[in-house]
C-alpha cells in the first residue's frame, strides 16, 4: 500500500486537539469547501444515530465531489481504535466500503512542550487497473493540499481557542 503522513504542532493543549477531533463537527471544520463533502450519515457503536463522540465502533457514511464535478462517490468510514494517555492518543478510522481498495488513517496527537504534534498516517491502495493507474500519480498531489488545509485549519481554529468550529465556514 502507498502510504502518505504529514505532522505539525498547534499550540493548544492535547485535551483540546483530541476533542475536537473526536467529533463530526471537527471533520467538517477541517474538510475543504473543494473536496464537497457531504455527511450522509452518523451511528454510534451502539447503532443510536449522531453520537457526541466517534468512538470504537462508529461509522461514518459521506459523500464527495471535488470541486463540484469530480465524481468521487460514497465512503463508509468506520472508528477500529481509539486510545488516551497523558501524552499521547490516537485514534485510526478505516474505509469499509468505497472508491479505493483501502484506506487506513491513524490521527496521532503528541503533547508536546509547544502544544501538540498532530501526525496524520494514512495508508491506501487505488482502485486496480486502468482506473487506478490514471489515478496514482492524483493520490499524493491529491493528499498533500487536503492534509495541509486541514492542519492548517486547526492551527486557525484551536489556536484562538474557538469551541465551535461548525459555525465557521
Amino acid at each position: 500500500m502507498a502510504t502518505y503522513r504529514r505532522e505539525s504542532v498547534v499550540a493548544a493543549p492535547l485535551s483540546a486537539v483530541w476533542e475536537f477531533h473526536a467529533t463530526v463537527d471537527g471533520l467538517t471544520a477541517v474538510t475543504p469547501d473543494w473536496l464537497g463533502l457531504c455527511v450522509e450519515s452518523v451511528r454510534g457503536p451502539d447503532g443510536d444515530p449522531d453520537p457526541d463522540v466517534l468512538d470504537v465502533g462508529s461509522e461514518m457514511t459521506v459523500t464527495m465531489r471535488p470541486f463540484g464535478v469530480v465524481p468521487g462517490g460514497s465512503w463508509i468510514a468506520r472508528i477500529v481504535e481509539r486510545e488516551r494517555t497523558e501524552r499521547l492518543a490516537w485514534f485510526r478510522d478505516v474505509m469499509t466500503d468505497g472508491p479505493l481498495r483501502a484506506w487506513e488513517h491513524r490521527h496521532e496527537f503528541h503533547r508536546v512542550d509547544e502544544g501538540t504534534r498532530i501526525v496524520d498516517h494514512v495508508e491506501y491502495a487505488l482502485p486496480p487497473g486502468r482506473i487506478g493507474r490514471t489515478c496514482s500519480p492524483l493520490g499524493v498531489i491529491g493528499l498533500d493540499p487536503l492534509f495541509r488545509y486541514r492542519h492548517r485549519r486547526t492551527r486557525a481554529l484551536l489556536e484562538r481557542g474557538d469551541a465551535t468550529p461548525a459555525v465557521e465556514s
